[in-house]
């Protein structure tokens, strides 16, 4: 029997047909993350405040990538960014399982015969569509395609198997199921898709290659494989990314313990709750359902112990004294949300805050320095610059990343307006190492003394520039327009202040003090410098509102 066997035809056919299934569901993913990564995004965003609702976050957003590990990966990155905790993302995590679900509930239906048809379909709406949105959907119908048609090849090359009594015996050793579920794990590392695990059994199973059980343990093998993928992710990632990969390897290799012993009593549970019919009969059908009813029953039962499993991780990972991130670093910048541009741009707008708020410590602390402080003071205000100019430097280097992937018009409008923003911080930073640092040092040459009643009226001006840059963070950190509104409306109030300001100074020049002269230019430059930078925070103002409501009015 082993001379009749094609050993090359059998090789190709498997590795092309495997080939095409994971190109097929790397196109299909990628489609879908352009489609829906502002979903993903709100679905993360809105559904992590408890375990239940993050559970269904996981399941969502999983539902919609098709991969367990991505998400995972996406958990990673939002962690590293700083937008979210270990202990928000274990329900995510556990929800991301159920998700994975719905491809081995597709494909166990006999999808080989339609592959030809959603490949060509795929291709005609991908090739021939002029809109963005149309084309990536059709994209997501040819890596569907590709997926049937790769399933379709291995089907066929693995024919002969079934008169082939080596692989017979291979089969037969597989009654071990924990045999069975290291070849499994062992498997879905190399190709990192538990997916492509699954679409196998389902092939092998289709053409009575494999019993139910050992297909079972397989499959029960091939959720532990799966976290290869994030653990790899995490590798040099802060230490609660680290942690998120390790509750996603926790979480299925404590599962798939809890259930091995049980492989018999799933299989017969799956042949009981599987239809009879000719769509959805036979083994294919019933792994499918074990393989749904292993992941929901294995989140159920765990959701209830997500603080111990956070704290199992905290114990594996523990803080390194050593990780004190310099202030400038960026917090929310990820390489690993570019393939997603509504995760990546969202992180830009957060990394801006950031920025903001290095610059408005810096803000904060100029007038006292530039009024009374010492040469010391003066040199620390200057230095703070520097990590104002490193982050913005780091934020338009990943525009620039963002901006050599395809973007939605809605999305290449965003971007530009927060690479505005960013800019306008930018700005106002040099304003202040360059025109207040000078003034200062100019003070303390000239041995000038500004009075308290002076500084007093300046204060007032300071505390309004402050206060407004307050209100364009907060417009920009929580996407409100009534906050950005509210900043553009200080402009009255700043300029009674700054008129207040000037008529103090020119009436001061009355004073006897020889130095009076040198005193007044700079009162008015810092004055100045003040009435500039607000000019600046009211334009971050306004293109916050062009940004997040462009039906609000906007005043001149």
């Amino acid at each position: 029997m082993t001379s009749e066997l094609n050993q090359l035809e059998l090789g190709t056919g498997l590795i092309g047909g495997l080939a095409l299934f994971l190109f097929g569901m790397d196109i299909m993913t990628r489609a879908l993350k352009q489609v829906a990564g502002a979903s993903m995004k709100s679905i993360l965003a809105r559904m992590t405040g408890n375990r239940f609702t993050g559970l269904i976050a996981g399941a969502s957003v999983t539902a919609i990538i098709q991969s367990s590990s991505i998400t995972t990966v996406l958990l990673v990155g939002f962690i590293s960014a700083g937008l979210m905790t270990t202990s928000q993302s274990v329900a995510v995590i556990l929800g991301a399982n159920i998700g994975t679900t719905i491809t081995a509930q597709i494909l166990a239906f006999k999808v080989t015969a339609l592959a030809l048809p959603v490949l060509s379909l795929g291709f005609f709406v991908s090739f021939i569509a002029k809109n963005k949105a149309t084309r990536e959907k059709g994209r997501i119908i040819l890596g569907l395609g590709m997926v049937f048609f790769g399933m379709s090849i291995m089907s066929d090359a693995m024919k002969p198997l079934r008169s082939y009594e080596p692989f017979l015996d291979f089969m037969l050793s597989l009654d071990s199921v924990l045999l069975a579920a290291l070849v499994g794990a062992g498997f879905t590392a190399l190709v990192q898709s538990s997916s492509a695990t699954t679409g196998i059994l389902i092939v092998m199973a289709g053409q009575g290659l494999i019993a139910l059980e050992p297909a079972v343990a397989l499959a029960l093998g091939a959720n532990i494989g799966t976290c290869v993928t994030a653990l790899l992710a995490s590798i040099g990632a802060p230490r609660e990314a680290v942690r998120a990969a390790l509750v996603h390897t926790v979480f299925n290799v404590a599962g798939v313990l809890i259930w091995i012993g049980f492989v018999d009593q799933l299989a017969d549970l799956a042949r009981t709750i599987s239809p009879d019919s000719s769509e959805a009969s036979g083994i294919p059908r019933q792994l499918a359902n074990v393989h749904t009813f292993f992941n929901i029953a294995n989140a159920l039962l765990f959701i209830g112990f997500t603080s111990q499993l956070t704290r199992i991780v905290e114990w594996l990972a523990p803080d390194k004294v050593e990780e004190i991130e310099p202030k400038f670093a960026a917090k929310h910048l990820d390489a690993k949300f570019l393939d997603v541009p509504a995760f990546a741009i969202d992180a830009v707008r957060l990394e801006v805050v950031h920025l903001g708020t290095l610059l408005r410590e810096m803000l904060q602390s100029a007038v006292p320095a530039v009024v009374t402080g010492s040469p010391l003071d003066v040199d620390r205000l200057h230095v703070m610059d520097r990590p104002v100019d490193l982050l913005h430097r780091e934020i338009v280097g990943y525009i620039r990343q963002i901006s050599l992937r395809s973007l939605a018009a809605d999305q290449s409008r965003l971007l530009l307006g927060l690479a505005k923003i960013a800019n306008d911080m930018e700005h106002i930073g040099d304003l202040v190492a360059t025109g207040l640092v000078t003034s200062a040092r100019k003070r303390m040459e000239e041995d000038v003394v500004i009075s308290p009643a002076t500084a007093g009226v300046i204060k007032g001006v300071h505390e309004h520039v402050v206060d407004a840059l307050d209100g364009a963070l907060l417009a920009l950190d929580e996407q409100d327009t009534i906050a950005a509104a509210d900043v553009r409306q200080m402009k009255a109030r700043f300029t009674a202040l700054v008129e207040d300001a000037a008529s103090h100074q020119v009436a001061r020049l009355r004073t006897d003090d020889p130095k009076r002269l040198h005193t007044y230019s700079r009162e008015i430059e810092l004055t100045e410098t003040l009435d500039d930078i607000f000019k600046i925070i009211r334009r971050i103002a306004r293109t916050e509102l062009g940004l997040f409501d462009s039906a609000l009015p906007k005043e001149a």
